[in-house]
């Protein structure tokens, strides 16, 4: 296995010790209320330089405001920006947390930018096009764009908007599999609480997922993310 990066979606650990260990994290922060640009510099510069940040967009962009995730929202919105938010909307609202979420990417050095969508936000044909608007007019640069849809999606439309908007599918490989083998990004939730424990077994088949000399992410989002991503890196170490 070639090019596998194994980590974490957050720090469950000081980010020494984290570093020590993995060479890749998953930034939350920058989903819920984007720190400062200044905080984010300061956590590149203690990590190594070999080190990577991915992070999730702002919320703003894939969650509408009657998401609970809003609670963890800083910044004041009129409410006419509560209404034109979500769901990859031509508002101003949206496009302003694009050009947040890239000054966090240019921060923090990070190639990979992650857009997770809530389960409502379904495969409609108003959902599709506005999806098909906003990743065809943004400025992306030399970023990459992972998506992670929700719900009952079709892996042929999933495919298609892949291929036509330059988008890597992301998945819970315990839930669906990837139509953009290539480039594979796990993010393995451990259910709906969070709280499942992977067993060496179940490990050992996410493995087995990984196409040899491809890039890989695998990445755990569970309670038990630390002691688990530990074992994983043992396992196909």
């Amino acid at each position: 296995m070639s090019y596998v990066k194994i980590g974490c979606c957050g720090f469950p650990v000081v980010k020494g010790k984290y570093a020590g260990r993995f060479q890749v994290v998953e930034v939350q922060q920058t989903f819920y209320q984007p720190p400062k640009i200044s905080a984010l510099q300061n956590w590149r510069a203690l990590m190594p330089d070999h080190f990577e940040f991915t992070l999730k967009v702002w919320q703003i962009i894939t969650h509408t405001a009657k998401s609970p995730t809003y609670r963890r929202l800083k910044t004041k919105l009129t409410e006419e920006e509560h209404i034109q938010c979500g769901g990859f909307q031509n508002t101003p609202i949206v496009q302003f947390a694009w050009e947040t979420t890239r000054a966090c990417a240019k921060a923090l050095s990070a190639s990979l930018v992650l857009f997770q969508c809530p389960a409502s936000f379904t495969p409609i044909s108003k959902n599709v096009a506005q999806m098909r608007r906003f990743f065809t007019s943004i400025e992306r640069g030399n970023l990459k764009l992972l998506w992670e849809p929700r719900g009952k999606w079709p892996d042929g439309l999933v495919l298609s908007l892949c291929r036509e908007l330059d988008l890597v599918h992301v998945v819970d490989p315990f839930l669906s599999r990837s139509v953009t083998n290539d480039f594979i990004y796990f993010r393995l939730h451990g259910g709906k609480d969070f709280k499942h424990v992977f067993s060496d077994e179940e490990l050992r088949m996410v493995a087995g997922l990984i196409r040899s000399g491809k890039p890989a992410y695998i990445m755990f989002n569970n309670i038990n993310m630390w002691e688990d991503a530990c074992r994983f890196q043992l396992l196909t170490g």
